[in-house]
């Protein structure tokens, strides 16, 4: 994180050169994957109406303290105003420094704004760099047979909470598909994006049986922090139960 404070570099995507909020680097890499760093653009200051409860965003980060607009809902508070973007880092608001704080954090004191009243963000957006229109170069003459381009990498290298690494397989089919379907329901319910966290969930509820004993793990853990409804508890056992029986299709 100081490292990138010092070189100004505003986050990393997995693959791609272009900011793309899905392949941001967070809490894993795949050992054949290429990281690409967006460097710190122009600041930008906006105030805001907040005339409807839910502004439309979906926050995510990068786990180094800054917070980021993964996606913008069509027809939103947010989505009327053209300077706001997807893949900015949301800096301050009101004043507030949010640096350090996580998605969730930032998230709920969107939230906590009261409808109607107004209130001022301070976005960083990514350098445009000028590599937008470019991608991996596939097919070409030069390319040897049954050559794997990157990012299929079968064993992750994930970092977890407590700083500590480890090569993992790749997750199986219905375990994917859970995760997914937790970080679906996190984008739904809390506005966040974050497969480590989905990752976690899902890791509490595999081997329970019913919901009662999910409830009782999550409680126990450090995700009592969140402080879930029993309504949404319900809503992440169902995605659990529902990737067991191989409901999704991928």
């Amino acid at each position: 994180m100081n490292c990138s404070r010092r070189c100004g570099i505003l986050f990393c995507t997995l693959n791609s050169h272009k900011v793309d909020m899905s392949n941001l680097l967070g809490g894993q890499i795949g050992l054949n994957d290429f990281i690409f760093a967006h460097k710190k653009g122009r600041p930008k200051e906006v105030e805001i109406v907040k005339s409807e409860d839910a502004l439309g965003l979906t926050i995510t980060d990068n786990g180094a303290g800054y917070a980021f607009i993964k996606r913008i809902k069509s027809g939103s508070v947010i989505d009327r105003i053209p300077h706001i973007l997807i893949g900015d880092h949301i800096e301050k608001l009101d004043g507030i420094n949010v640096v350090g704080k996580r998605h969730y954090e930032v998230a709920r004191m969107l939230k906590d704004i009261p409808t109607g009243s107004t209130f001022t963000i301070r976005l960083v957006e990514p350098m445009k760099s000028g590599f937008q229109g470019i991608a991996p170069r596939k097919g070409t003459a030069s390319s040897k047979p049954g050559k794997q381009g990157y990012g299929s990498g079968k064993e992750t290298l994930r970092f977890k909470a407590n700083g500590n690494a480890a090569i993992e397989d790749e997750h199986d089919d219905a375990t994917q598909s859970g995760i997914d379907a937790i970080n679906s329901l996190l984008d739904s319910f809390m506005g966040i994006n974050d497969s480590e966290l989905a990752t976690q969930i899902w890791e509490l509820g595999n081997n329970k049986i019913n919901s009662m004993d999910f409830a009782e793990a999550i409680d126990a853990s450090d995700l009592e922090a969140f402080g879930f409804t029993d309504d949404f508890i319900i809503e992440l056992w169902g995605a659990i139960t529902d990737a067991r029986h191989g409901r999704y299709k991928r």
